[in-house]
């Protein structure tokens, strides 16, 4: 007997041992086009990766039935403590989803054929419904309002997209006014020694472009290794260098190989915020949101004029459910560029969804008319709806 049959069988017992099996009410397009058959109430949710996990931790945390990766502290003060699981998008897990036993499986990322009939191989095997919704930062209010119907928050995540429109649509604003020749040549390094570069295939890239900078690191080829030299980025002489770990950041600071760097020479050398989530691409999801107001001012100072300091601290707020004091922003700041406050409360002006379309102004589900593409970022295939049981 083939091992996907033998192994689609023994998950399906333990389904029927556990009572797992899900009562199915409602209809799911997801963003592969598939329709998947959903529980009519979702208590238990199993994010497939990363960039799921965050989605629903700013959703509805308490729906959390395992995780990828540990939770932030503020999290587990509140007295969240699903089990790590780790990445649920590999083979192989079948055992840990029948030990969860979750109602819905949802994936965050690029839409694709792979993607799609690996979903459906671990709903066979399983009997739980697997979502796919795309990530990409054009659709990130989409996301969020979809997946907030499938969990039963509507509330929440019309006013989270809202906010992510505003996000998007201010910095679009910004970049369309910026001349090619006058943006600027970016690295980022990634991992310990930062030579892990971020090829124009990776959603690191994404948000380095959609923040109207030129990535360096775009000239590798499609299916070029991320790895490469010291003297690769001596040669790409970037103006602005953005460390993801801190160890990389010292060594650009304090190795004298370094110093021929313009963006060391110039101090235009950066820490991404990391804490709880990166504002870059760790994951890729609605983290980024805060990431692309930052990246903003960083490369264009004078004609930004965001308070980003209060801006992330009711980003954490609303969106984590995390109070920033005025000492762990700054301290954020220091190292990540982030300039002095300009006013107070500017931050709540923005979120509050003042400038982003009135409710019922734009088509549901349709991210408030963005643009359907941005250069470098792939299309959903289809958008994501929800069917509402009958």
């Amino acid at each position: 007997m083939p091992l996907q049959s033998t192994v689609t069988r023994l998950a399906a017992l333990c389904l029927l041992a556990l009572g797992a099996t899900p009562c199915i009410a409602g209809e799911f397009t997801d963003s592969a086009g598939r329709i998947v058959n959903i529980p009519d109430h979702i208590g238990r949710v199993l994010p497939a990766n990363a960039a799921a996990e965050v989605l629903v931790f700013v959703l509805a945390p308490d729906k959390l039935a395992g995780l990828v990766q540990p939770l932030p502290a503020d999290a587990k003060r509140r007295g969240m403590a699903p089990p790590v699981v780790g990445p649920i998008i590999t083979p192989g897990a079948i055992a840990a989803i029948t030990r969860i036993r979750p109602d819905v499986i949802i994936e965050s990322g690029p839409v694709t054929p792979d993607r799609a009939v690996f979903a459906d191989q671990t709903t066979q095997a399983t009997g739980i419904p697997y979502l796919l919704l795309n990530n990409s930062i054009d659709r990130t209010p989409t996301m969020i309002r979809v997946a907030g119907r499938v969990l039963g928050v509507a509330a929440r995540a019309d006013d989270l997209a809202l906010s992510a429109e505003q996000f998007i649509n201010d910095l679009r604003g910004q970049v369309l006014i910026q001349p090619t020749a006058s943006r600027p040549h970016v690295y980022y390094g990634r991992g310990p020694g930062g030579l892990e570069a971020t090829p124009p295939y990776s959603q690191a890239a994404a948000a380095l472009n959609n923040s109207g900078a030129i990535n360096v690191a775009n000239t590798l080829g499609a299916n070029a290794p991320p790895m490469v030299t010291r003297q690769q980025l001596r040669d790409w002489n970037p103006d602005i260098i953005i460390a993801q770990q801190h160890s990389f950041y010292d060594q650009l600071l304090r190795d004298p190989y370094w110093r021929s760097l313009a963006a060391v020479r110039n101090k235009h050398v950066y820490l991404e915020p990391s804490q709880p989530f990166g504002w870059i691409d760790d994951p890729p999801s609605v983290n980024r949101l805060i990431g692309m107001s930052w990246l903003s001012v960083l490369f264009y100072p004078a004609n930004n004029q965001d308070d980003v300091r209060s801006l992330a601290q009711d980003f954490y707020d609303k969106f984590y459910g995390i109070k920033l004091s005025d000492k762990e922003i700054a301290a954020i700041a220091q190292t990540a560029g982030i300039p002095e406050s300009n006013a107070p409360n500017l931050a709540d002006l923005s979120l509050s969804g003042t400038g982003a379309p009135a409710p019922g102004t734009t088509e549901p589900g349709r991210g408030g008319g963005l643009s359907p593409n941005i250069p470098g970022l792939p299309a959903a295939p289809t958008t994501p709806s929800y069917r509402m049981p009958k």
